[in-house]
């Protein structure tokens, strides 16, 4: 039988994050604006999340949206939010900081790194943006963080298979390896077979309608139209089922050679 699958649900919400835990998730990313990727959650979101959940807690630093080359000014905010996460409980921060040519940021990763502990460090799918992941892979195990998300440098994992399990040999238990973007229950197994990872990434959010009853038509407050009348929540029977999934394909899980 192979090793149980680690499942971390990215959530932006208190409801999201409690639903993730009910189905079994074993961590939590938390942030906020998740149609820009995810940004730094407040800490007023990061504090009522933390009393809710029993299990971990990583929280997303990253002051904008946009590419992943910050200023002097971005990265002071940045070292920041990763004092302020730590204060407030959290298990571990989810970054990612890119050089204009698209090498990865070694020095200033290492200081957000050195920062950040004892808490974990899970570099995200800037990754994915890097110029070539088989450096990229080398400069974030020397930068000392525990984590790389990817999905094999594809818009879904599911087409990133191959490179993905590359990644996880060149690894070779140097650094955790965790596959996300459009993970769903009908892929998740084929991706945990194929390319031997033990951890996965996923959000599960379906939209809700909104519950008001006065709606204004006119007026959209984002480019988006009509998302002020409906949210995006994580459920929990969606969590248990891609749980389900993954741990079928971790009893045929390839390992590395």
């Amino acid at each position: 039988m192979g090793e149980a699958v680690i499942l971390e649900i990215c959530a932006d919400s208190v409801e999201s994050a409690v639903a993730a835990q009910c189905g079994g998730a074993r961590r939590v990313e938390l942030c906020s604006s998740l149609l820009e990727g995810g940004v730094t959650p407040s800490a007023g979101l990061i504090s009522t999340v933390r009393r809710k959940l029993d299990i971990e807690l990583y929280v997303m630093i990253r002051p904008r949206g946009g590419d992943f080359c910050y200023t002097d000014e971005e990265f002071e905010t940045m070292k920041k939010d990763v004092l302020m996460a730590r204060q407030l409980g959290a298990n571990g921060i989810v970054f990612g900081i890119l050089q204009e040519d698209g090498d990865v940021e070694i020095a200033k990763t290492r200081c957000l790194v050195d920062i950040a502990r004892p808490l974990k460090t899970t570099f995200h799918r800037a990754f994915d943006m890097s110029r070539e992941l088989s450096k990229s892979l080398e400069d974030v195990i020397k930068t000392g963080a525990n984590r790389v998300l990817t999905s094999g440098g594809e818009q879904k994992a599911e087409d990133g298979i191959r490179t993905i399990a590359k990644l996880v040999k060149s690894a070779d238990q140097r650094i955790s390896l965790m596959v996300g973007g459009g993970i769903t229950r009908s892929n998740v197994r084929r991706i945990i077979e194929a390319t031997g990872v033990c951890e996965i990434h996923a959000s599960m959010r379906v939209n809700v309608a909104s519950p008001m009853r006065h709606r204004n038509e006119r007026i959209s407050m984002g480019p988006a139209k009509g998302r002020e009348y409906q949210r995006a929540l994580v459920l929990q029977e969606e969590v248990r089922r891609l749980m389900e999934s993954a741990n079928d394909g971790a009893h045929h899980r390839a390992k590395p050679r």
